[in-house]
């Protein structure tokens, strides 16, 4: 019996290769286990009844350009006659969470060695966690980096926002696998972008591994921890933390390939990854994310970030 290669069609669809948009919003029963319904509080009426915030909150979130579908009462009038093209102004409430996800779709990220590629495992974190922030009250919106211009998603609330946000999701990193292979573009580019998408004090979650971040990708960062929260996930397959000894083929993105011979390498499991420690000067925590545990692993770290977001 011969044995033939798989078409890639099939490969992009195998377990842990292909990510859905309907396996995103799957793991919601995962993220919601234990979680009170906050997105009902205590209203400021006589006899503490419990009902639904409404409205478009009081605090000044934003003021950016109209786009279809935006309401036309909430026209900023100085800004439009100061630009000449109409503006709105956003509002949120003053104890509204914004929450901006930014998932490293990269080439660099579509590898893996158990269970799943580093991007896959990157979604299923970033949803995780979307889904809590939006089931306590907060916005969420999208940020992915990938070969071309990263694909963007505003913050807002309820489950039609992360409806868009893993239908992003997914598109995104079908387009990131259908691409050729490149170098990683820097991600310097995505970090002054999720600035403009956030009022200060708002929250940035970054899932990466962090390769070819770019050399000013550190001044910058620590420049955004003075403005937003930040928080790394970093995203480790099992081969970077123990890596077998051997000889590994290589193909580079120009064309050229070789093999390489490499020692066992093995990091102590209690030793702090370097990134984080690196990251941790600069004014951003981290945890890591290992991408051969899966969802239900990750559901209670994401419990842990959501609860200091």
């Amino acid at each position: 019996m011969t044995a033939t290669a798989a078409p890639a069609s099939d490969l992009t669809d195998a377990p842990g290769i292909h990510l859905s948009g309907a396996g995103l919003m799957s793991l919601r029963h995962l993220a919601r286990r234990g979680v009170s319904p906050a997105t009902r509080t205590i209203a400021g009426l006589p006899g503490g009844i419990v009902t639904r915030k409404r409205g478009r909150g009081s605090e000044p979130d934003d003021v950016r350009p109209w786009s279809e579908g935006d309401d036309r009462r909430f026209i900023d009038r100085n800004a439009t006659a100061r630009t000449g093209q109409v503006h709105v102004r956003t509002h949120h409430d003053e104890r509204d969470r914004a929450v901006v996800l930014l998932a490293d779709f990269r080439p660099s990220m579509l590898f893996g060695t158990r269970r799943a590629l580093r991007s896959v495992a990157a979604a299923e974190a970033l949803t995780l966690l979307g889904w809590r922030i939006v089931g306590d009250g907060g916005r969420i919106g999208l940020i992915v980096a990938g070969r071309a211009e990263p694909a963007v998603i505003r913050p807002a609330g309820g489950e039609r926002a992360m409806t868009a946000v893993t239908g992003a999701l997914a598109h995104a990193h079908a387009e990131a696998l259908a691409g050729p292979a490149a170098d990683d573009p820097p991600l310097t580019d995505t970090l002054a972008l999720a600035r403009s998408l956030l009022p200060s004090g708002g929250h940035l979650v970054v899932a990466s591994a962090l390769d070819a971040p770019g050399p000013d990708f550190e001044s910058l960062i620590t420049a955004l921890a003075e403005r937003l929260s930040i928080r790394l996930l970093l995203v480790s397959d099992a081969f970077e933390r123990a890596r077998p000894a051997g000889l590994y083929p290589y193909a580079l993105p120009g064309g050229q390939r070789g093999t390489v011979q490499a020692d066992r390498r093995a990091r102590p499991a209690d030793a702090i990854d370097p990134r984080l420690a690196r990251l941790h000067a600069c004014g951003v925590e981290g945890l890591r994310i290992d991408v051969e545990a899966g969802p239900e692993s990750y559901a209670p770290l994401m419990e842990r970030l959501d609860a200091v977001l």
